[in-house]
């Protein structure tokens, strides 16, 4: 199937799994063309013979790796291809490190680092050069709630999304692009099954499904929305998250370490 002019295309990050999966599957619902990116070039391709049997839609399979200068550059060659213009960025691909950040090799949180900051800036970056020439778009940053709080590289990442699509969203609006950090809480996906976190350290009524995530993100962001927060209670939780003095927010007190 060939993509007509007046229709939409999306590209989506780490779009196999999760998230990513979820975002992929509302747009195609909603008639958008699909480009998606993640590692694995046979999930990729399982995946997208589903949507495009489900939803009548075509579906591009893009395999890169995003912590990689060569996987970026094929993501950020697609995304400034104006004869083939996207309409929807989707920055979804992420990692989560379990253990804390001194016993981490440091290589593990450059790519931690590189994946959910570095890689996000130069996709922006390449999706605005033609969404500004076109005088329209939209791009997704999905974030998380953690980024009002304290805990670590990862909320510290998540932090730089939510404060660089802040100033986006205001930067480019006139200019026709929406651009929105999606910020859930936790959610029922492979993330934390990948980190080996314990999901019972997590109360049931905080876990959300990724349908509602992706629902309301999408919705947040067609409305120009620079922030979305699912759900009524993580709205409360990050409100306080932002109030609340730091030592409170940055998990149980460390114990000193002994050289």
């Amino acid at each position: 199937m060939t993509t007509r002019a007046n229709e939409l295309t999306a590209l989506v990050t780490g779009a196999t799994a999760g998230l990513g999966a979820e975002f992929a599957r509302q747009l195609a619902e909603s008639g958008h063309h699909l480009v998606l990116v993640a590692r694995d070039e046979e999930r990729l391709k399982a995946k997208a013979e589903v949507l495009e049997r489900d939803f009548s839609i075509s579906v591009e399979v893009l395999p890169a790796d995003l912590t990689t200068d060569v996987g970026v550059s094929a993501v950020e060659d697609r995304l400034r291809d104006a004869a083939r213009p996207v309409d929807v960025l989707v920055n979804n691909a992420g990692i989560g490190l379990l253990k804390a950040f001194e016993k981490n090799e440091l290589a593990e949180e450059v790519r931690h680092l590189r994946l959910h900051v570095q890689t996000p800036m130069e996709l922006c970056h390449a999706a605005l050069e033609v969404m500004l020439a076109r005088g329209k778009g939209r791009i997704i940053n999905v974030a998380s709630v953690a980024a009002f709080a304290n805990r670590g590289t990862y909320s510290a990442a998540k932090a730089w999304q939510v404060t660089f699509s802040r100033w986006a969203n205001l930067a480019y609006a006139a200019s026709g692009v929406q651009i929105t950090a999606v910020c859930p809480g936790f959610t029922h996906t492979e993330f934390h099954d990948r980190m080996g976190m314990d999901k019972s350290v997590a109360p049931r009524f905080l876990w959300l499904t990724a349908e509602r995530v992706v629902r309301e993100g999408l919705a947040d962001n067609i409305r120009g929305k620079a922030v979305s927060i699912p759900t009524r209670r993580y709205k409360v939780v990050s409100f306080f998250a932002r109030i609340l003095p730091a030592k409170l927010t940055s998990g149980p007190p460390r114990r000193p370490l002994v050289p």
